[in-house]
């Protein structure tokens, strides 16, 4: 077929994705090696015999979505839809390339991987209404995710997208059901993880989002199944990268990036991939941030980019969190936590020092294998300082084969005073009980509030209910530990904040801590990745006083000032 990159036509008819090539090629705008070998590769293909390319699909859609589909969400609520050029070369590409043979359309699949913000779901929900609208008759469209809540994301954007284009229901109505054209008997689903009777369906498009939390291809399969019988189905996988592990996005980018380098073929996969070239560029110069955001300027802004990366370099969560939203930089599902340099700080404190005071406390009951935390946290009047007095327990059973495990001389320790053993298999709470009471004995220091973790509590509770100290659980999920978890952080990276009279045990779970992050943003503590048999559960325990710290600070601060 004939190309000009000159005056930007293809038989004779101007190209956006041609266009978009030229704007590449020239640095106005710029793309990482992922796309720009996909973008090579098309541009080898239009001198392909195999295919034919034909715009017109392409300029139908393009200009539908231009003409009526507006936008629902601020600052652009009722504005016309204009398509990025991004955008125009997607549709265009994937419409276009059609078999010479059969004269179908050659793409079948479409992985779109782009950093957040960039208008993604929006941009597939207009391609949705406009296939509802114009697209074959007898459609059935589907949005679908991992949870119903994000498949409702792209199903409701449709849905106002199209209340707003008919607004008199003349054309198409909705229900629970789905959103139905009255003429062409085309219509929109969901389809999620809690989908009952996902089989047995007859999908010609299906909009698949946030695969990055798929561990498996349930419903990826499914759909491809439903589609088998099409000549012509549409299958776009639309996603951010993400934090699991080998799961159905990791599987597909390897495939992707196997066609996208010649090493398998599938003539059928569109692999378009937003990705930086190295994690170095970002802090070099803020134009590379293009790479992974192609809407960045328009859609994104760069001092939101700047203001997360301000963020990140102050949290290790945080910094794992943009990269991998921001940037599509893959992550490990298990990350380090605290460098050693934030752990040590050599601060000490005498307990003396709180003689007659009050305290948080929070306390990690063990399975048989683990050791027992107990701590409480301690602060003064008008000082962010935060004090921990702590104290361990482990069953007898399992002193020398943790001391072989673990590369720590428990004997050692307990003579020095930082563990107690208990008889037996397993941990006798009631030392624990009594560690608490000890603490009042000793130096008249009174448990405010404690805190414990579910793990076989009931007559650990007993005992705490007693005495008449109060307690309460602590779940440990992203939504009780998160923020916790992050106050920590920087508290220790501080310097002078966190005072653990530099406790052995302390150090050697703060070395195996390290943490998880869901799709929020928030994070949860498990055991680094390398140290999969260590120990954290002093880690949990200043984690759990931190969160006993946010449910009451008001509270505790209080009393605390007015003892002074």
């Amino acid at each position: 077929m004939t190309y000009n990159l000159t005056d930007l036509t293809i038989e004779g008819k101007h190209s956006y994705f041609l266009e978009y090539y030229n704007a590449i090629s020239k640095g106005e705008i710029i793309v990482g090696q992922e796309l720009l070998k996909c973008l090579k590769n098309l541009i080898d293909d239009l001198n392909n015999d195999k295919y034919i390319y034909d715009t017109a699909d392409a300029e139908l859609r393009i200009e539908f979505i231009e003409t009526f589909v507006k936008h629902t969400k601020s600052p652009f609520n009722g504005m016309p839809f204009i398509l990025e050029l991004w955008e125009k070369a997607v549709i265009e590409v994937l419409y276009s390339f059609k078999s010479a043979e059969t004269k179908f359309r050659r793409f079948k699949k479409l992985i779109l991987l782009i950093a957040r913000k960039n208008g993604k779901s929006t941009f597939c929900a207009s391609l949705c209404l406009t296939e509802l609208m114009i697209g074959e008759n007898g459609s059935d469209i589907v949005c679908s995710s991992n949870d119903d809540a994000q498949a409702n994301l792209i199903f409701n954007e449709i849905a106002s997208m199209r209340q707003k284009f008919d607004v008199k229901g003349k054309y198409t109505h909705k229900n629970l059901k789905g959103i139905f054209n009255k003429f062409n008997d085309s219509n929109v689903t969901k389809l999620s993880e809690k989908t009952q009777n996902k089989e047995g369906r007859n999908i010609a498009i299906a909009i698949i989002d946030e695969t990055h939390e798929m561990k498996t291809n349930v419903i990826a399969k499914s759909i491809e199944q439903s589609q088998s019988t099409k000549d012509e189905p549409i299958f776009i996988n639309i996603t951010t990268e993400g934090f699991v592990e080998d799961g159905y996005l990791d599987e597909e980018l390897v495939y992707a990036r196997e066609v996208l380098n010649g090493e398998r073929e599938d003539e059928e996969l569109l692999p378009w991939l937003y990705t930086m070239d190295s994690e170095t560029e970002i802090y070099i110069d803020k134009k590379n941030w293009q790479k992974a955001n192609p809407s960045i300027g328009n859609i994104k802004k760069y001092d939101y980019l700047e203001r997360q990366l301000r963020k990140a370099q102050a949290s290790q969560s945080d910094r794992v969190f943009v990269l991998s939203k921001d940037f599509n930089i893959k992550q490990n599902s298990v990350n380090t936590w605290l460098m050693e340099q934030y752990i040590k700080n050599n601060l000490k404190f005498d307990i003396e020092d709180f003689r007659e005071w009050i305290a948080l406390a929070a306390t990690d009951l063990s399975e048989t294998t683990d050791l027992t935390s107990a701590r409480i946290l301690l602060m003064k009047k008008g000082s962010r300082q935060k004090f921990f007095f702590q104290h361990y327990f482990i069953p007898e059973s399992k002193v020398e084969e943790g001391s072989k495990e673990d590369g720590i001389d428990y004997l050692r320790l307990t003579k020095e005073g930082f563990i107690t053993i208990s008889p037996g298999n397993e941990v006798d709470y009631s030392q624990v009980v009594d560690w608490y009471l000890r603490l009042y004995k000793q130096y008249g220091i009174r448990i405010y509030k404690e805190g414990h973790d579910r793990w076989n509590a009931k007559s650990f509770v007993k005992e705490l209910d007693n005495y008449g100290i109060e307690n309460e659980k602590i779940t440990q999920d992203y939504m009780n530990l998160s923020n916790a978890m992050k106050s920590l952080e920087a508290d220790f990276k501080s310097g002078n904040i966190v005072n653990y009279n530099m406790n052995p045990l302390d150090i050697f779970c703060l070395k195996n801590t390290g943490f998880v992050v869901d799709k929020l943003g928030r994070i949860m503590p498990t055991k680094a990745l390398n140290k999969p048999n260590k120990r954290i559960d002093g880690s949990l325990t200043m984690i759990m006083c931190y969160v006993m710290l946010d449910r009451y600070k008001k509270e505790y601060m209080d009393i605390i000032n007015n003892k002074c």
